[in-house]
């Protein structure tokens, strides 16, 4: 074998086991002795900023659970764990590349997605709707013919009405946010009629809103998509220690708990109440436990 053949193979082999190493999540949070895990900064009610303190959440009390699981496996209660804010369009690649280690939030598991990163057992399921500004006059998709939509950059959902503009004839001008925050900035400044997202996440903006009864959310949902948390592939190490944390309290009544929590109670900052009752969806996965995309 030729020396510059030997060299190209040594280097093909470095890089397929630092790839290896880096989807043995497990190994590496304990090699390093810390975990990283992503939080979002306005994802309301999953995972969100709700003043000086650091993340809450539904999604945020999932991971801390998840945590705790790995420091017990682990046998490091000590565990240094380290907070990483991560927007819809860097948190795949932020996972992948290592710099997170799971990320749970409102991460739609779809099989594009799927492709990248690997999904646990899915807990929530939500469509993509419009908020608006009560006075707009806009109550579903057809009032926004020819007229500026904001979302959000990296979301399913901006591909989502691309599509339905195109196959109903309905020529919408799409702006996109950095965050939903900016997103729903677009419209309260006028440069934009709706913002179109999961309507969870509607609800929990509205709620938050400096006048939550100057919103609304209207419009048919689009489609139905799950939400999941996200590891890296090929990790089933890791897969089944968050799929058995989630699993777990899906089976003894914990999540249900959590979800009259954050969706049927007061919430911070303001002790807005969501309003938004179980799906059948999710009743259903709750003995299910499934993981399935949406196509």
């Amino acid at each position: 074998m030729k020396p510059t053949t030997i060299l190209a193979a040594a280097l093909a082999a470095c890089a397929l086991a630092g790839t290896a190493a880096q989807a043995d999540t497990l190994k590496k949070i304990a090699d390093t002795g810390k975990i990283t895990v992503a939080y979002r900064e306005s994802s309301v009610p999953f995972s969100y900023l709700a003043g000086s303190g650091g993340p809450v959440g539904f999604s945020v009390e999932i991971t801390n659970a998840i945590v705790d699981a790995v420091k017990k496996q682990l046998n490091k209660p000590g565990l240094k764990v380290d907070m990483q804010a991560v927007t819809s369009q860097n948190r795949i690649p932020l996972l992948q590349n290592g710099t997170i280690d799971i990320e749970c939030g409102s991460t739609t598991n779809n099989a594009v997605r799927g492709k990248d990163v690997q999904f646990a057992i899915n807990y929530f399921y939500t469509g993509t709707r419009l908020l608006v500004k009560k006075n707009s006059g806009i109550k579903n998709w057809a009032d926004l013919a020819r007229k500026k939509v904001s979302s959000t950059t990296g979301t399913t959902n901006a591909q989502v009405i691309r599509k339905y503009s195109k196959d109903n004839n309905l020529d919408f001008d799409i702006v996109l946010g950095k965050d939903h925050d900016d997103s729903m900035l677009l419209v309260d400044a006028g440069r934009a009629e709706a913002f179109a997202m999961d309507d969870i996440l509607l609800f929990g903006l509205k709620n938050n809103a400096r006048n939550p009864a100057d919103w609304d959310v209207v419009g048919d949902a689009l489609q139905v998509e799950p939400y999941a948390c996200m590891m890296r592939k090929d990790d089933p190490q890791f897969q089944k220690l968050v799929n058995g944390v989630i699993g777990s309290m899906m089976k003894s009544g914990e999540f249900e708990k959590l979800y009259t929590k954050w969706f049927m109670s007061p919430i911070p900052p303001k002790g807005q109440v969501i309003g938004l009752p179980m799906s059948q969806e999710l009743k259903d996965n709750l003995t299910a436990q499934s993981d399935k995309p949406a196509m």
